[in-house]
């Protein structure tokens, strides 16, 4: 067996730009083959097509919405009917950056539906097929607006922070298995998400944004290692241990089943 056909078919969302264009790039280089989904048949496809003649992988596209009921069970069926697929890049979002007030239904609705629902899942197709057969990797990309949240972020770092909580507790599931987990949580970082969101990359502060074939090496580096959440910006990782055990030891001083002292005090 060659070891294209070891690798397995890698899914990636939102692959026509940004992060996902690169993680097609990169798994493609590593001997995966592809299926690629993203809204724009024709940019998959010139992506796909690149991609074939670089690497002379096999790559197959999937032009849908998932924002869209109907296009979002398409993909997912794709998921879980495919004995092929090793790996899955749920990294496509969407954003709005602004106050709640000055947020439309649809821009409010349409950040639920692909940053919370589409990835929900299409994780729950990925990692039934995964756990059946004790080996796959799952990649859920959030953001650090997932664990800060600005004025104009509240939408946008809600949805983010249930893909903390959601892909942490999907790391408790599968420990001790075959099936890998990895938090990706992307800085700023130089795609055309932010023209989308409503506030320019130009309006960052300088040596803020990272440069998205980094963030994307980065991220793939970090699954490497084995990390359970990958920061591609934060250089002292210790950062990242003492924020998880301070969540962890505060969860732990909850569960005495009395009230604070306190509050019996004010009482």
């Amino acid at each position: 067996m060659s070891e294209q056909a070891t690798l397995g078919t890698a899914v990636v969302t939102g692959a026509s730009a940004g992060l996902g264009k690169i993680y097609a790039d990169r798994l493609a280089r590593r001997g995966h083959d592809l299926l690629l989904v993203a809204r724009r048949a024709d940019l998959l496809e010139e992506v796909a097509a690149a991609l074939r003649a670089r690497y002379g992988v096999k790559v197959q596209t999937l032009a849908a919405d998932l924002a869209a009921p109907a296009d979002l069970e398409r993909v997912t069926h794709a998921v879980a009917a495919d004995p092929s697929i090793a790996l899955l890049v749920n990294n496509a979002g969407v954003s709005t950056l602004a106050p709640v007030a000055q947020t439309t239904g649809a821009q409010l609705q349409n950040m639920l539906d692909v940053n919370i629902n589409a990835l929900t899942h299409l994780s729950h197709a990925a990692l039934t097929a995964f756990k059946a057969k004790g080996q796959g990797t799952l990649v859920n990309i959030g953001s650090v607006l997932g664990v800060h949240t600005l004025p104009i972020s509240s939408i946008y770092s809600g949805t983010k922070a249930f893909v903390a909580a959601f892909t942490r507790g999907l790391q408790e599931e599968v420990a001790g298995t075959g099936v890998k987990v990895q938090l990706v949580l992307p800085a700023a970082t130089a795609t055309d998400l932010w023209e989308l969101s409503g506030v320019p990359v130009s309006a960052l502060a300088e040596g803020t944004v990272m440069q998205a074939d980094d963030c994307v090496d980065a991220a793939l580096a970090g699954l490497d290692l084995g990390e359970a959440i990958t920061m591609p910006s934060v250089n002292d990782a210790a950062l990242l241990a003492r924020f998880t055990g301070a969540s962890l030891e505060l969860f732990g001083a909850s569960q005495s089943g009395k009230p604070a002292a306190r509050y019996l005090a004010a009482a």
